[in-house]
């Protein structure tokens, strides 16, 4: 098992960093914050342009074809950046359809356009089965239901936390997999202020993508590409503090040459290389079609408990790092929200003694 990027791999990771570091500055997230817009357009349109946002849709629709492991290069770069957006939902959206739709229906989740996911039913583990029902409706029958593509269904139910859930939205049920476009939506509090919503189907028209089957499949990559981004926000937060550290002086030295100070960020550097091992561990095995669930749920424990780690970056910066002004607000935000995505610490390690 050899986790380093390959040529394609590490050209895909410098070119997301350039763009990000280009079009996702502190100031311009900032302004962005400031707009009350959904997403900054700009960023979308520079990630798109450089082919960012399709790599995992299929060649034949204009993307890359590419898998777990490059997904989870380019949303670590996204979080080290704590860079807000819909670019998680609709690599994800679109990987799951290049895994397990039609080929129309690849062309039309190709990532051009936001897309997205809706997997968590409210009040319930991310890994519990769906609840959510969908039907054989007018132009849908039982007889043809393993048949991906198939239109004519409707779905029922409800799924929380939706992120960009304006266009289309990839949802699981018991019967598998449904597109469904602009479904109603009741908007959510989200700690990075991006727009999340609860969706509500009552009947919903809706698009078969694929069979029950596929459903775990796609829990798993919605998994891999949160702790990606959990990996990127910490390590980006661990960067930011060390080198504040290094030229913060107090009584004559600098803060990095107290011995409690090292120790507290050697423990946030500890944290961050235990979730990247979990991580890259986890998108390698889906990327090769091994089990991945236990380092998965392993993976995603360590983001959760990546907040604990925020929480000794902003000690750190004493009471710089509540400035709203200074960017480690941002990256302490999108831990939460993660965190918050993932169900938890105390559901994973539910999850990982399952398992066991």
């Amino acid at each position: 098992m050899d986790f380093k990027l390959d040529e394609t791999q590490e050209e895909l990771r410098a070119l997301a960093a350039d763009v990000l570091a280009n079009e996702a500055g502190h100031e311009r997230l900032e302004a962005h914050e400031k707009s009350g817009r959904p997403y900054d357009e700009r960023l979308w349109k520079a990630l798109r342009e450089a082919g960012l946002t399709a790599i995992c849709a299929a060649e034949h629709a204009g993307g890359a074809g590419l898998g777990p492991v490059e997904l989870a290069v380019v949303l670590r770069e996204a979080g080290a950046r704590a860079a807000p957006g819909p670019l998680a939902a609709t690599l994800v959206s679109t990987l799951a359809v290049s895994r397990h739709g039609s080929r129309e229906q690849q062309l039309r989740v190709s990532g051009t356009n936001v897309s997205t996911v809706a997997i968590k039913e409210p009040g319930r583990p991310l890994a519990a089965p769906p609840t959510t029902t969908a039907e054989p409706g007018a132009g849908g029958s039982a007889a043809g239901a393993s048949e991906s593509g198939e239109s004519g269904w409707s779905v029922s139910g409800r799924k929380a936390g939706v992120a960009h859930a304006g266009g289309d939205v990839l949802v699981t049920a018991d019967q598998g997999l449904f597109l469904v476009h602009g479904p109603p939506a009741t908007p959510e509090f989200a700690s990075t202020g991006e727009p999340t919503a609860t969706i509500t189907l009552d009947r919903t028209p809706a698009e078969r993508v694929a069979g029950p089957e596929a459903v775990e499949d796609v829990r798993r990559l919605y998994t891999a590409a949160a702790v990606a981004q959990a990996s990127g926000v910490l390590a980006g937060a661990l960067r930011l503090t060390t080198e504040y550290i290094r030229t913060r002086k107090q009584f004559g030295r600098a803060l990095a040459e107290f011995q409690a100070v090292t120790m507290q960020i050697a423990d946030v550097y500890i944290a961050g290389r235990a979730l990247d091992v979990a991580m890259w561990s986890g998108a390698w095995r889906l990327a090769v079609g091994l089990p991945a669930e236990e380092d998965l749920a392993i993976a995603a424990f360590h983001a959760s408990e990546a907040v604990k780690a925020l929480y000794t970056c902003q000690h750190l910066h004493g009471g710089l790092g509540l400035d709203v002004t200074y960017p480690l607000h941002r990256y302490f935000a999108h831990a939460k929200h993660l965190a918050h995505r993932l169900g938890g610490g105390d559901a994973q390690l539910d999850l990982i003694g399952a398992l066991a």
